[in-house]
């Protein structure tokens, strides 16, 4: 599967939902914590291929993900293959089995809204807060327009990579995950 999207940058999760409901959007999952951890070989191969493999820890279920490297275009578009699985306590220790290392681990509050067929997320995370729109590029346009954004606001980055740039910013040469608990937060 295909998945394309953006991020929206928004002054705090009160702009984000008011436009959102402006936009018509409705809500469809409430508020609540994901927990994404992700791995790659120890020689850092995934990574280098622009892919990505995680287990994904969301409220009381779990989703393995692996997703390809990105393709060129005007919004972020790779390869998403998702399963849901068990216990992802038990998903990370096989991966540990098979080689793989955690490298990277991730929380933010998300709550989903969609409009249409496009798919709206309300992200609080440590390192901002952000609506993700996912849909066709076309829809991406439409309802980012209904937002009040331009493509100039879009955002393509992963939330790692904009991690890793505001530890950058800050003088932080090793940064450490993006949880909730770390004082990189402002």
């Amino acid at each position: 599967m295909l998945e394309q999207e953006i991020k929206l940058q928004f002054q705090n999760l009160e702009a984000a939902r008011a436009a959102v409901a402006a936009a018509g959007g409705c809500l469809v999952v409430p508020r609540r914590l994901i927990d994404d951890q992700l791995f790659d070989t120890p020689d850092g191969r995934l990574a280098r291929a622009g892919t990505a493999l995680r287990v994904r820890r969301d409220h009381d279920r779990a989703v393995l993900t692996v997703k390809g490297p990105v393709l060129s275009g005007p919004v972020k578009s790779r390869e998403e293959l998702e399963t849901s699985i068990g216990d992802g306590r038990i998903a990370e220790a096989m991966l540990a089995r098979l080689g793989f290392l955690p490298y990277f681990r991730a929380q933010k509050y998300r709550e989903e809204y969609t409009i249409g067929p496009t798919r709206l997320c309300v992200d609080d995370a440590p390192v901002g807060i952000f609506v993700e729109v996912e849909g066709t590029p076309e829809e991406i346009g439409r309802v980012s327009a209904l937002l009040g954004r331009t493509p100039g606001d879009y955002r393509l980055e992963s939330y790692m990579g904009l991690w890793r740039q505001r530890c950058h910013d800050k003088g932080i040469s090793e940064p450490a995950d993006m949880l909730f608990d770390s004082s990189v937060t402002e």
